[in-house]
């Protein structure tokens, strides 16, 4: 009897313990859970793009858990979730003269169309929750909740999206701040100008 209360109290421990952590998330715990991947890509296209760069990579984890190679059912590809054909219109408007779908599954590329996309609507509707909003449920329904007075998101799965990046977006400055850049004392490097989107690889 002492041995199985003994059990249920080192269970009930380990238990406490795992809440506390999950709860904290200490950056020990945070790198484990949440991985950083291409942070050099990450940092650069943030840069070019006035983008935070946590927030950056709290949108690449929400989308696919840095998973070069992710393809959803709606046919969304790459790291950060990108259709093709918003892709093609990005590619289109840099200047890119030509683009494959298979361009997608390319780390850089796919954090260059993502960065330029996600810069595009920030500037556009003024208000972070509302540009990530857009990213996830599409322009046309943000315009049309704005249209109807609304400024509160009425699609659950969008609400969630929104509030799972923002809450990831602090963890990843926390943890990852050295990788991210996001304690650099010193002036932003200049980026390098890169070349037009579309144009970096034989098809794209």
């Amino acid at each position: 009897m002492k041995y199985v209360l003994g059990v249920v109290a080192l269970l009930a421990a380990l238990a406490v313990a795992f809440l506390y952590v999950e709860e904290t998330k200490p950056s020990w715990y945070a790198r484990l859970r949440y991985p950083l991947e291409y942070d050099h890509i990450v940092r650069g296209h943030a840069r070019q793009y006035e983008l935070d760069a946590a927030l950056l990579a709290a949108v690449i984890y929400r989308e696919s858990k840095f998973d070069s190679d992710a393809r959803s059912s709606s046919g969304a590809v790459g790291l950060m979730q990108l259709l093709p054909d918003t892709a093609k219109g990005i590619a289109q408007l840099t200047g890119g003269k030509r683009f494959e779908v298979d361009d997608l599954y390319d780390p850089e590329i796919n954090i260059r169309y993502g960065s330029f996309y996600l810069r595009r609507l920030l500037r556009k509707y003024e208000d972070e929750r509302l540009a990530l909003a857009a990213y996830n449920a599409g322009q046309a329904n943000v315009d049309e909740w704005l249209a109807e007075g609304r400024r509160e998101i009425p699609f659950p799965e969008t609400r969630e999206f929104v509030e799972n990046v923002l809450e990831t977006r602090e963890i990843y400055e926390r943890a990852y701040a050295d990788e991210l850049g996001i304690d650099d004392s010193q002036s932003p490097e200049e980026p390098e100008q890169p070349e037009p989107v579309g144009s970096t690889s034989e098809s794209g």
